[in-house]
């Protein structure tokens, strides 16, 4: 397992990326002065992105259903956790867009190569203490259910 996006899991024989590039920035507020340069002022975090790169190549290494439940998942407008296989916490991510290329065709125009960027943007603040106690309350919940059917 390379990463997890919520329950998607990203490695080899769903879809592996092969770059994670990514763009953290800060933003500095700017005014005007008379005879000098311009103030600069501090104004916290900016956008946190993330492009995933990588080839699929069906048979060998990943499978193009993968593209479409990334998909499936951008539609819902629904955030995720994002969690690399070390166990890293990114925090929470929604898919900002897909691109695919399809290129080497079999006959009947079934692609042989897709090359994809999958785009990620942070939308909690920096928050990843709340992942815990997220996590803890789902599984309570699911205890719960589990419990009464038990």
């Amino acid at each position: 397992m390379m990463m997890t996006l919520g329950m998607f899991v990203f490695g080899l024989p769903t879809l592996a990326y092969q770059e994670l590039q990514r763009t953290t920035d800060w933003r500095h507020g700017s005014t005007s002065r008379i005879g000098t340069n311009p103030g600069k002022q501090f104004m916290g975090r900016g956008d946190d992105k993330i492009a995933l790169p990588g080839t699929l190549l069906p048979g060998l290494v990943g499978s193009p259903l993968s593209l479409d439940v990334l998909r499936k998942m951008a539609d819902t407008g629904k955030a995720w956790p994002l969690i690399s296989g070390t166990g890293r916490i990114y925090g929470i991510w929604v898919i900002t867009s897909i691109t695919e290329t399809q290129q080497i065709f079999f006959e009947d125009g079934t692609a042989r190569r897709y090359e994809f960027t999958i785009n990620l943007e942070r939308i909690d603040d920096g928050r990843t203490d709340m992942l815990g106690s997220l996590a803890g309350a789902v599984g309570g919940a699911l205890r719960g259910v589990l419990g009464g059917l038990l």
